[in-house]
């Protein structure tokens, strides 16, 4: 692997990583099968490309993709808590929903944003390294807060509803609401993530949220598999850890020779993705097993 793919690698994956915390709250925290992050994530960068071409600034033009996302999650929790819609069928309904949605706010199925300012443009002239630390430092605060969140009253009441729902509603927790809020947060992660992305790339596309949702879980079961902890602060770090040992999975597969005589190719990634998760599920199997059988056993 090249220098430059290892850059690549180091700040789509550090990208990648607030997007996963997102997948971690709906699917591991709250227990919630979302597949709204594949609409929420473009939504995000639709968004801030469109604010930032208005001419505002790219930092706010995040924090409009953000609040985005977290109203299309509150829609999916809301559809699921009130009108008792199944959840998994909640997010496919939003997903879908999204879809002309992102059309609608690009006003066409791409958008251009070269030669417009982004967040990066301070540190522009000291080249990739310098991004990299940029997203890094974003991923940091980010991870730092939810930290702090989880460790409230309103956090623990999170952890709680998503581990137990009717124990939570039997101490008298408002699950409903906890619900709303935790979509809310996640789906404003991957957002975030879809703002910094297109500014990165240059460019917007309706469909570049293809994938996300599988991405997001790669990250958490590999994070879970290097870093199996039940901590907070560990657990988050175990997703950020993922999420970049991922996309250097994908960036070594893409350059494998042994796979291009298999006949792989660059448009084969989605399906490099499924393959690699679903190996990752098998394994993740094994462990349990294997851990449960020690465990009776002992």
């Amino acid at each position: 692997m090249s220098l430059i793919a290892l850059f690549g690698a180091l700040e789509s994956g550090l990208i990648y990583a607030l997007m996963a915390l997102g997948v971690l709250i709906s699917f591991r925290i709250l227990d919630f099968p979302d597949l709204t992050a594949d609409g929420s994530f473009p939504l995000g960068g639709a968004v801030a490309g469109v604010a930032i071409i208005a001419g505002f600034n790219p930092w706010l033009a995040c924090l409009f993709g953000m609040v985005a996302g977290m109203v299309a999650g509150m829609i999916t929790a809301w559809l699921h808590v009130k009108l008792g819609i199944l959840h998994l069928l909640a997010g496919i309904l939003m997903m879908t929903a999204l879809y002309s949605i992102n059309l609608r706010i690009m006003n066409a199925p791409n958008l251009s944003l070269l030669g417009e300012p982004t967040v990066f443009d301070a540190v522009s002239q000291f080249g990739t390294p310098a991004k990299i630390a940029v997203v890094a430092a974003i991923v940091i605060v980010v991870k730092l807060l939810l930290d702090w969140f989880f460790s409230t009253e309103t956090g623990l009441a999170m952890r709680a509803t998503g581990s137990n729902l009717r124990m939570a509603q039997a101490q008298g927790i408002n699950t409903s609401g906890i619900i709303i809020l935790g979509m809310a947060i996640s789906n404003g992660l991957i957002a975030l993530s879809g703002a910094l992305f297109v500014q990165t790339q240059g460019f917007a596309d309706v469909s570049m949220g293809i994938g996300t949702i599988i991405i997001g879980l790669a990250a958490v079961i590999i994070g879970e598999a290097v870093l199996s902890a039940k901590r907070i602060f560990w657990i988050t770090l175990s997703v950020l850890l993922g999420s970049v040992i991922y996309k250097l999975f994908v960036q070594l597969a893409m350059s494998s020779e042994l796979l291009r005589d298999v006949g792989f190719r660059s448009q084969d990634l989605n399906l490099i993705t499924a393959i690699l998760v679903i190996i990752l599920l098998v394994l993740s199997g094994y462990k349990h097993k294997l851990v449960g059988k020690r465990k009776t056993k002992q």
